[in-house]
């Protein structure tokens, strides 16, 4: 844990009490705070009683006495309306911060020459593979490295700094509008596209939360296969910061990525033989590692082993299974069209498992990858919609996971010629899961269950 000082002996409101709320609110204990918790779930509440927590209705508590308002990610902070906390924390003349903030606190509390450095991520798409990616190749070398934040572990949660180590935190664009300190030494954009624009109130209030992320960063990491990232990396420059850009579509970078290789002030790097690093979006992620890696003072050739022999990520272009010439990947994290672009882009035929509760925009800006599907197999809400996007490429409506993983391997094997089964869902999973995570299990069970060898196993 990191305990988190500046608040002794003062009252904090703490509400929501998912990972990162419970988590900030021990940190804050530890740091000589005195948190007080609430949460519209009662099992949540009663945890946190029983962690010896004071739980207190915050709907008709004196928030005169209170220090600061810590915000869970998940409750909005402007929009669609701000979260009824924000508004009493307003009247009271408060601040209103989340996890990241504390940790950056803490962090800035220490004297320089017993500060870790942190590499923070954040990104529409990717970010979790690339914040795993540069731990991996960190930790290769011997680096005292915690990874967390918005993957894994709730950053409070991670060891108590030490000098040596390196955080590498995963951050979403919630953490991000909590955030007034945050001063990593490396920040890295991967890439922007709409998402969560209800959240922030449009592009423009997505743009800046993301962009919070370089506010007092050190080296600054820019993906510019997009307009923000483009427009992103010419005010850092304007503003005479330090910035390196990274581009996968041939214009003009710092780092060129490419499928299975980089180039840039290191030269070419040929890393493809790196099994888990397939396509050009992990070309991109294995940039930021490269980059980020070399900004720590990692050499050339432990940066190359770590890409070359990184294990890859459940439900991100996870091989499950093989069954005869039918390989089995689960890209369940691709909830929209532009992260299952990524898995598309990466083979040149699949049978495409695809659907759930639609995004906005749904599957029209992948029209011009559906060449590459052989058929596709449509489950969920979405199913309808998008067999009508489809057209005239080949797809059915199967429903449930069990019967498209079924009726996909069918087909597939039916050809004779080694084949992949894609589940790339280009869709939410809220309408028959609980999050991405159970929809790729059921993937991955369905696979096992008609035969599949664990690519653990083969």
């Amino acid at each position: 844990m990191i305990p988190v000082p500046g608040f002794e002996g003062r009252r904090i409101a703490v509400f929501g009490l998912g990972r990162s709320g419970l988590t900030a609110a021990r940190a804050l204990k530890a740091g000589g705070a005195l948190p007080v918790l609430w949460d519209d779930s009662v099992s949540s509440r009663m945890q946190a009683e029983a962690e010896g927590f004071a739980v207190d209705d915050l709907t008709a508590a004196d928030w005169s006495d209170f220090a600061a308002l810590v915000l869970s990610p998940g409750a909005p902070l402007t929009h669609p309306r701000p979260h009824w906390t924000v508004d009493k924390a307003k009247v009271a003349g408060i601040e209103v911060i989340g996890d990241i903030e504390l940790f950056a606190r803490a962090l800035a509390a220490l004297p320089d020459e017993q500060r870790p450095r942190v590499v923070a991520i954040t990104g529409t798409n990717g970010k979790s593979t690339t914040t795993a990616l540069v731990g991996w190749v960190l930790k290769q070398t011997g680096m005292t490295v915690h990874v967390g934040g918005n993957i894994g572990i709730g950053v409070l949660a991670l060891p108590a700094p030490t000098p040596d180590a390196v955080y590498v935190v995963e951050v979403s664009s919630y953490q991000l509008d909590l955030t007034t300190r945050f001063a990593p030494d490396v920040a890295i954009l991967i890439n922007i596209s709409p998402d969560h624009l209800d959240r922030h109130g449009g592009m423009d209030g997505y743009v800046a939360a993301k962009r919070r992320i370089f506010a007092r960063s050190g080296l600054a990491l820019v993906g510019v296969d997009d307009p923000w990232g483009r427009d992103t990396t010419a005010r850092l420059k304007a503003d005479g910061r330090a910035v390196a850009s990274v581009s996968t579509s041939g214009d003009a970078a710092d780092i060129m990525a490419a499928p299975g290789e980089l180039t840039g002030a290191d030269g070419r790097i040929d890393f493809r033989a790196a099994r888990s690093l397939r396509g050009r979006h992990n070309a991109q992620n294995a940039a930021f590692a490269w980059a980020a890696a070399r900004a720590l003072g990692v050499p050339r050739d432990k940066v190359l082993e770590g890409l070359l022999t990184f294990p890859g990520l459940a439900h991100r272009m996870e091989t499950v299974g093989r069954l005869g010439r039918v390989e089995f990947v689960n890209d369940s994290k691709a909830t929209n069209a532009d992260a299952a672009r990524q898995a598309l882009s990466a083979y040149d035929r699949s049978f495409w498992i695809a659907g759930g509760r639609a995004k906005s925009g749904g599957i029209d800006d992948l029209e011009d990858l559906f060449p590459r599907v052989v058929e596709a197999f449509l489950i969920g809400e979405a199913a309808g919609p998008f067999a009508a996007r489809l057209g005239d490429t080949p797809h059915r409506i199967s429903r449930d996971m069990a019967s498209a993983v079924r009726q996909a391997y069918e087909a597939a094997a039916a050809t004779g010629r080694d084949e992949v089964v894609l589940l790339s869902p280009a869709a939410a999973s809220f309408d028959q899961y609980p999050d991405f995570e159970a929809r790729g299990e059921a993937f991955r069970a369905a696979a096992l269950a008609l035969g599949a060898v664990p690519a653990s196993a083969s």
